[in-house]
């Protein structure tokens, strides 16, 4: 199998964890929550740190939200959530860096949109500012380009200049140069500051799977800083899922990014994790980094006519995924494991034989027995009203088995 080769970058830390360099690719998301709203705000980051969000982002926008982030910071830590925040600013982050000391030291990180910093003879003094507090407190940052924001300035200019070519490139070639230049300007500023380039990240997003294409590669051919991936407004639901997937494969697979967040509209009452849970996806099916033990499972035909193996497959993916914390600490590689429910006998013998643990339901007419393969060999029969149970702890027994015990000394 060909290993995607991942362009070289410079290294960042970010409170405990290293972003770039030969670090594995890091999953971030973001609260949508009031960040004045303490106990939401913990609420929320402690879910998406443990689905498994490796830095989260909490908006600081206002006085209150700036005053509140040392307490959330404080009462994470006291509940054993260490996960790094950063702080997303826009308009007034200097302003409130500033006045509010502890806030820009509790936080591990600044987002800085050098689209809305500040405008005209504000923008440098502003972004200024936000780079000194960096320095001070020795606080990475992401300089994050919108095109929503885009400013506007540059944007004049750089189409002035276009105009003025004998042959003019299109509209859409000069908006993804602005948007890479927005980044590279801003970036080449904050060190002549003084903060170093091991302290920069950098992003450029855009909406349009093409867009982002295009934009990315222009980023990575024009410099090593690390990047962080994410389609922007991707939208609700399997829309906002594919148009992510879309585009962030191809970059991973180019070996561009080095850490990335899925930017999901969350349906009503949604659960805000499902855009963490996305992201380990994305990683995982294309073999960059394993999160979770695999669930293989048929789609189903007029040969499984019963909804059996979509509960039990249903059942087992919930099982895996509330004893992952548990195995994650006691047992080195569980990550890797493979499992297969599949529904008749067709293609579930084989596709048990393939996987860690398998298990091949009956289908429609087929003898009411599920026969178990342990790395590919059959072992046992199933039969029953109690298979969905008898499977998980053949599953349990498996990891406890076959996995290494860690040293959690």
């Amino acid at each position: 199998m060909n290993e995607i080769v991942r362009r070289q970058t410079v290294a960042v830390d970010v409170g405990n964890i290293q972003v770039g360099g030969s670090s594995p690719i890091i999953v971030q998301s973001m609260t949508n929550t009031d960040t004045s709203d303490l106990e939401a705000t913990v609420n929320q980051v402690r879910a998406l740190a443990a689905a498994g969000s490796e830095i989260v982002r909490i908006t600081v926008d206002t006085e209150d939200a700036a005053n509140k982030v040392v307490y959330i910071k404080s009462k994470l830590d006291d509940l054993g959530c260490h996960v790094p925040l950063c702080g997303d600013f826009h308009y007034n982050g200097h302003l409130l860096l500033t006045k509010y000391p502890d806030c820009a030291k509790a936080l591990s990180k600044y987002r800085i949109n050098p689209g809305n910093v500040g405008f005209k003879d504000k923008k440098d003094l502003q972004f200024t500012v936000m780079i000194e507090q960096a320095i001070k407190y020795d606080k990475p940052i992401r300089i994050g380009v919108n095109w929503g924001s885009l400013d506007q300035v540059l944007l004049a200019r750089l189409m002035d200049e276009n105009a003025s070519r004998i042959e003019p490139n299109d509209v859409e070639s000069v908006m993804h140069d602005a948007l890479v230049s927005s980044a590279l300007e801003s970036a080449s500023l904050a060190e002549e500051i003084g903060l170093p380039r091991d302290h920069i990240i950098l992003s450029c997003k855009v909406s349009a799977v093409q867009d982002l294409l295009s934009v990315y590669k222009l980023l990575a051919e024009q410099s090593n800083y690390a990047l962080h991936l994410g389609l922007t407004e991707a939208g609700m639901g399997s829309k906002g899922i594919v148009a992510s997937t879309a585009a962030l494969s191809i970059l991973l697979q180019q070996g561009i990014g080095d850490t990335i967040r899925i930017s999901l509209t969350p349906e009503p009452g949604g659960d805000r994790t499902r855009e963490v849970i996305v992201a380990q996806e994305i990683l995982q099916s294309m073999n960059i980094r394993s999160f979770i033990p695999q669930i293989v499972a048929c789609p189903g035909c007029g040969r499984t006519t019963s909804t059996v193996f979509q509960e039990l497959a249903e059942k087992i993916e919930k099982y895996i995924r509330e004893k992952m914390p548990e195995w994650s600490k006691n047992y080195a590689g569980v990550e890797d494991m493979r499992v297969a429910v599949m529904g008749c006998i067709v293609n579930g013998p084989g596709e048990s034989k393939h996987a860690n643990i398998g298990i091949s339901l009956p289908g429609t007419g087929e003898q009411p027995a599920a026969p178990v393969f342990i790395d590919g060999e059959k072992k046992m029969t199933l039969r029953g009203e109690n298979i969905a149970e008898d499977f998980k702890k053949i599953v349990n027994d498996y990891v406890a088995i076959n996995y290494s015990k860690k040293n959690n000394k």
